[in-house]
């Protein structure tokens, strides 16, 4: 599964700088696949995204901090537990119940990411 932020964010941006993947945005600010991982060329992400690695994409969110889901992968790879929600004051970096995954999976697309 991915990682979301909710709500709750309080928009301290503690969690951004953590994220292996480059997959956590400030609210409002377009994001790219090849921001932060090996990606280039045309891309069609895990989780349906299709789109030139260098292309921005809309924002998840415009009022606070987001996971890209198609980027995340829990730390999978790189750390025991997600980052994000390791420095998270409030506790609002946790589970999406959307979009589940396997170990197997997320390491999957940290190989994607990071050919």
């Amino acid at each position: 599964m991915a990682i979301m932020i909710t709500d709750e964010c309080i928009n301290c941006g503690a969690c951004e700088p953590e994220c292996p993947n480059n997959a956590i945005y400030e609210g409002g600010v377009e994001w790219r696949f090849s921001d932060g991982t090996d990606l280039s060329g045309h891309v069609s992400g895990k989780n349906g995204s299709e789109a030139d690695a260098d292309d921005e994409n809309e924002p998840k969110s415009m009022d606070v901090y987001y996971i890209v889901t198609d980027k995340c992968t829990e730390c999978v790879g790189f750390h025991d537990e997600p980052q994000c929600a390791a420095v998270c004051p409030v506790d609002c970096c946790v589970d999406d119940p959307d979009f589940r995954e396997s170990e197997e999976s997320l390491l999957e697309k940290k190989e994607f990411l990071h050919v």
